[in-house]
Order: C-alpha cells, then sequence, then structure tokens
C-alpha cells in the first residue's frame, strides 16, 4: 500500500507542477529537487512494486490494489480541482482497512458494516479539508474546486459536520461494544486531534489551514488504528 500511495502521490506532483510552479514552490518537482522524467519513473516503478507485493496474497489483494490506483490516478488526473473530488477521497478511504484486512485474512468482519460508512464520510471530509487549504490558489488557477464550489464557509461547515459524524460513529460504537480501555482512550484523544484539524480549516492563514487538513488526515488514521484494535479485543 506504501507503493501504491507513492504511486498516486508522484502521479499529482506530475500533473500539479505547472500550478505548483510560483504558487507552491516548495514541492519536490517546482523546488527543482525531482525532475519531472524522475517522478514519472517513481509513478511507474512503485506501481509495480506495489502490484508484486500483492500477488502472494492472491488475486483478490491484487484486484483490489489495482481498484486502488484506478481511484487515486481518477482524482489526480480528472476529479482533483472540480466539484467532485471528494469522491475519489470517499472511495479510497474504505480501501485501506478493507485491503490490510483482506490482505492478512482472506475475508473481512461484520464489523465493516460500521467502519466503511464511517470511513466513507472520513474521506469526503478530508476532501473537503484539502480543497480548503488549497483554496486560494485554486481560485488564482481558475480551478473550481469543491471549497470553491460550496463556498468558504459552507465547505467547512460540511468538512466539520461530516468528521462529528465520523468521531460520534467510533466512540458510540466503540462503547457499546464493550471495547478495551485503552482502545477507547486512544479514539477520544483522535477525536481531539480531529478537532484541532478541523478548526484550524478556518484560518486565514493558507500554511495554517494546510496543516489542519494534515492534522485531520492523521487524526482520522489513528481513530480508525483505535477502532479496529478497540473491535479486534472483542473479537
Amino acid at each position: 500500500m506504501l507503493a501504491l500511495q507513492a504511486s498516486i502521490g508522484a502521479l499529482n506532483d506530475v500533473i500539479d507542477a505547472p500550478i505548483d510552479t510560483g504558487r507552491k514552490p516548495g514541492k519536490p518537482i517546482p523546488a527543482g529537487l525531482v525532475s519531472r522524467s524522475m517522478a514519472r519513473g517513481v509513478v511507474v516503478g512503485s506501481a509495480v512494486v506495489g502490484l508484486a507485493l500483492t500477488l502472494p496474497s492472491g488475486p483478490g489483494l491484487a484486484a483490489l490494489a489495482i481498484l486502488g490506483l484506478a481511484i487515486g490516478y481518477g482524482y489526480d488526473i480528472a476529479a482533483k480541482g472540480t466539484a467532485w473530488s471528494w469522491l475519489p477521497f470517499a472511495l479510497g478511504l474504505p480501501l485501506l482497512p478493507v485491503f490490510g484486512w483482506y490482505g492478512a485474512t482472506g475475508g473481512l468482519p461484520a464489523t465493516f458494516a460500521i467502519l466503511l460508512p464511517a470511513a466513507v464520510l472520513a474521506g469526503a471530509a478530508l476532501a473537503i479539508a484539502n480543497a480548503i487549504a488549497d483554496e486560494r490558489r485554486d481560485e488564482s488557477a481558475g480551478i473550481a474546486s469543491v471549497a470553491i464550489w460550496l463556498g468558504p464557509g459552507r465547505a467547512w461547515a460540511a468538512g466539520a459536520l461530516l468528521q462529528s459524524i465520523v468521531g460520534l460513529i467510533a466512540l458510540v460504537s466503540l462503547r457499546l461494544s464493550g471495547a478495551v480501555v485503552p482502545s477507547l482512550v486512544g479514539a477520544i484523544l483522535s477525536a481531539a486531534l480531529l478537532a484541532a484539524g478541523v478548526g484550524m480549516g478556518r484560518s486565514s492563514s493558507a500554511p495554517r489551514r494546510e496543516r489542519g487538513w494534515e492534522i485531520q488526515a492523521i487524526g482520522v488514521a489513528f481513530l480508525g488504528a483505535s477502532w479496529l484494535w478497540g473491535i479486534a479485543s472483542r473479537a
């Protein structure tokens, strides 16, 4: 999965390089740290490595990997910078726990019926937060992202609402399942981190909004890990 995400991220940087030049000079390609040809090599090489590593686990995992790449590439090539940029995030984020669990066990537990809808909402919220972070750059480049389409206030409110629902689902389901106390504590701390990232998305500072979206991503990851820990402890 690390290799697959590296491929998706590298393609994103290759496509964004003309827009990032002069607007995000710290990115690897505009900064001159990586050439476009090298970045394209990372796109192809990482995809090959990622797909090859799935083969020992069978065709099912390889199919999930191909689906993940398709969703990620679809975002990079078509959905990013449009009102539909949230959709690949909403579809792609649930694939991460599915990929890991299915790859390790060959199946999925019934409790994923709770996790996957929450992951869809979290993915959409992260896409909105990412668009909010890039709002001014996108606007100056003539890109109509979901944040521009909704407007700053409504975009932030939509993301905050989605993340609130995600946190509530996680905490309530863990509490009702009788999960171990450490997983509950981890979920509470993760939800607090998530809330802090959401709050930073209201900042007038673009770098602060960027950090806010990154903190949200970390909070979602920790919240998911805490939830999986709690559910596994009851299995």
